[in-house]
């Protein structure tokens, strides 16, 4: 693949892995045990997964009575992916993990996604083992999560509901204890769960032997009302299958019930679900609500009323997923039109008395436009996978650092989460409709990738918290909280490595006071906002602030890759480029988003209904 040159770089070059090595936790490890997990990636991506990206996207996941059928190659993806032990890659040693660096497991992850996002890897299985490892008990961890990291089951995330979608106030899917008895069963208090959940990614399959659910859910109080708003949400096991304390299935099949499929533009091959909970399709055993054993059964996580707390912890590390999710696409469509460009011969080159037509067809990548176009894709793409590997890091610091390095990175990782998944789902999008365009007619047809990975990538902005929940976030809450710290502690680095670029030269030295100029844009633009303190006045334009945001951190990314790159290698060349491109071209664009949000202007929130 094209992408390891790339990552290597990256991961060695720029972001030092390598000195994760001091650290105890990886100190068995060394350059040659993070190449081999790499290399075994991406021979499994290249042999499993990037010959049967068509084949998954054609051959959807059906219905068949209360089974999902998959296409073989779905099931051979997923046998050799458990198999190479990357569910487990950064657990302990004595669980059977690796204790990998979290960078490394998210760039060996990256081969998967580039060579077919539709099939997937473990993003949702493993997200939901880390949260269970994190804030269930021992029991639930040994039943649920050692078992999820094995391969053996599989793990899902049930937040959404069919009448709410983003707003989980508005969750109605309700759990009720279950007997006098609840809170003796050894897995953790048991309810009865009814209620309904959509867009429930893996949600029915038979890749593995049982699905392990994770639900949000309210509890009502004595009167029969639950609590409003989202301080009411419980989070609850709820397995496909139920099992004992010893991790045994019980042969007994809980109520939870596929509803049916949802068809989509793309990501086809992974299967998106509606499931009903406790409508009594499986009578289960006990009381349950009604008397007669209905509601699914589930065990509590944590605490009553501490279920988006902790479902967080899972939604989080999904963000950072799709973010490189979205990259991946972004630099698949790229490395697709690359080598059209390179072969396919159209045009004539402009001389000094036009075009000759005696002279042969050049090929395309000789056209400055379609150079401008390829450029943009590799600033998008490879701007996207540092900074999402830079965020990966940051996970490493948090993990292992220092308790002032751990802090530090959980501040940046605040501010930054808006931006590592909303960034690359704009702008790499925004390269394969580019990658479309160099291809011309045969873009828009299925006889070349580029259409599918277009399809696949306009997902991202909209799942994990849309692109407007995300604005929204970063503006209302993640520059704000805990006295901006966050956004002082991410200035100071931009700043220091502005500091440095003045050194580099006059190219890399004229980015840096770019950089800074952007920099404090966004500073006094902040605080612009909030002026009034009015939330409806600094939110109207929150989207446009993310966006000048996010190509403020991405000049930034674009900036210290560049000073790695200082040999006169054709790659080095190709990034410095990446770099120019991105100040001359890009960067620029901030004024105009920026003036909309100083200004609070609210053409936007206060047009009148009738006037659509």
């Amino acid at each position: 693949m094209r992408l390891r040159p790339t990552v290597d770089f990256l991961l060695y070059d720029w972001l030092k892995v390598e000195q994760l090595r001091e650290r105890a936790r990886y100190a068995e490890h060394s350059r040659e045990t993070f190449d081999a997990v790499l290399d075994t990636c991406e021979r499994i991506a290249r042999e499993k997964y990037a010959p049967f990206n068509r084949t998954v996207d054609i051959e959807e996941p059906r219905m068949e009575g209360d089974k999902v059928i998959l296409p073989q190659a779905t099931h051979d993806a997923h046998e050799a992916y458990a198999a190479s032990g990357m569910l487990s890659a950064a657990q302990d040693y004595e669980i059977g993990g690796m204790q990998l660096p979290f960078s490394v497991e998210s760039a060996a992850n990256a081969f998967f996604a580039c060579a077919s996002v539709s099939i997937g890897g473990g993003l949702l299985t493993v997200g939901n083992a880390n949260l269970l490892m994190a804030h269930g008990s021992e029991l639930q961890k040994k039943v649920f999560a050692l078992n999820e990291f094995s391969g053996r089951w599989a793990g899902t995330m049930c937040l959404s509901e069919p009448q709410a979608g983003s707003s989980l106030s508005d969750v109605a899917t309700r759990a009720v204890p279950d007997g006098d008895d609840f809170e003796s069963d050894p897995l953790g208090s048991r309810y009865r769960l009814k209620g309904n959940k959509m867009w429930i990614s893996t949600g029915e399959h038979d890749l593995t032997e049982n699905i392990v659910h994770l639900v949000l859910a309210k509890i009502p109080g004595p009167d029969g009302k639950t609590i409003p708003g989202t301080k009411g949400i419980s989070l609850f096991i709820v397995p496909k299958q139920l099992v004992n304390s010893q991790g045994q299935l019980t042969g007994e099949r809980n109520d939870v019930a596929l509803a049916g499929l949802n068809h989509k533009c793309g990501w086809r091959g992974t299967v998106n679900t509606l499931l009903n909970f406790g409508e009594g399709k499986y009578k289960v055993r006990g009381a349950g609500l009604d008397g007669q054993g209905s509601g699914a059964i589930g065990y509590l996580v944590g605490h009553p009323g501490e279920g988006l707390r902790c479902m967080f912890h899972m939604m989080n590390e999904a963000r950072i997923g799709v973010g490189l999710a979205a990259t991946m696409l972004g630099l698949a469509g790229y490395y697709a039109s690359l080598e059209y460009a390179r072969n396919r011969p159209q045009g004539r080159p402009m001389g000094p008395a036009g075009k000759d037509a005696s002279q042969p067809p050049v090929r395309i990548i000789e056209h400055a436009d379609i150079k401008r176009m390829l450029l943009a894709q590799k600033t998008y793409g490879e701007g996207a996978l540092a900074l999402g590997l830079y965020c990966a890091r940051l996970v490493d610091e948090q993990h292992t650092g220092t308790p002032e390095q751990a802090n530090e990175a959980r501040l940046l990782l605040e501010v930054l989460t808006p931006i590592v998944k909303s960034w690359p789902s704009e702008w790499c999008l925004e390269a394969n409709s580019l990658a479309i365009q160099i291809h011309g007619g045969y873009g828009y047809t299925r006889d070349f990738p580029v259409e599918q990975y277009w399809r696949d990538n306009r997902l991202n902005m909209i799942h994990e918290g849309t692109h407007g929940i995300q604005a929204m976030d970063l503006l209302g809450r993640k520059v704000l909280m805990e006295q901006g710290q966050g956004l002082k502690l991410l200035a100071a680095r931009m700043q220091a490595t502005a500091l440095r670029a003045r050194s580099c030269g006059p190219d890399l030295s004229r980015h840096a006071e770019a950089l800074l100029s952007a920099l404090d844009q966004v500073q006094q633009t902040t605080q612009a906002a909030w002026q009034t303190e009015q939330p409806v006045d600094a939110l109207a334009n929150a989207v446009p602030y993310m966006q000048a945001f996010g190509h403020t951190v991405l000049s930034w990314m674009w900036l210290d890759v560049a000073m790695a790159s200082d040999g006169a290698s054709a790659a080095d060349q190709g990034r410095r480029a990446a770099c120019r491109f991105f100040y001359h071209y890009e960067l620029p664009k901030i004024g105009a988003w920026l003036q909309v949000v100083a200004n609070r202007d609210r053409t936007c929130a206060d047009v009148a209904e009738d006037a659509f």
